[in-house]
């Protein structure tokens, strides 16, 4: 046995590294088109890995990732409204509101502006 002390707590954890802003923006652009398909989990992904890499996909992730639950209680609300016919026209508005915003979003984050989506929740700042 030898008598090396232990390496301290936290030794080997580093500090993310920044990204270059092309790849900020092509993270950003990826998380908008991935709600289209996969709904809030390309954007909650995004913002637990990519929050601390940059100040720009931080705003866009959180900005998806809000965007994606709050259209994830209009799809509840709609499904339980379906009993009553309502909800088939909410479901179908949640639906056309997810691509038509995401895509905006996606064409912003890819020519590097800011962008937030209309009539959302914060859950996430």
């Amino acid at each position: 046995m030898s008598n090396v002390p232990p390496p301290p707590p936290g030794a080997y954890a580093a500090a993310p590294q920044p990204m270059s802003p092309s790849d900020e923006k092509m993270w950003s652009t990826l998380v908008h088109v991935g709600g289209i398909l996969f709904q809030f989990l390309p954007a909650l992904i995004g913002f637990l890995v990519l929050k601390d890499r940059g100040p720009f996909v931080r705003a866009h992730t959180a900005n998806a990732l809000n965007f994606q639950l709050t259209l994830l209680i209009a799809y509840f609300v709609g499904s339980l409204l379906t009993i009553v016919l309502v909800g088939f026209l909410i479901l179908l508005a949640a639906w056309v509101l997810n691509i038509v915003f995401s895509i905006i979003a996606a064409v912003k984050a890819n020519g590097g502006w800011p962008y937030e989506y209309p009539m959302t929740i914060r859950f996430v700042r």
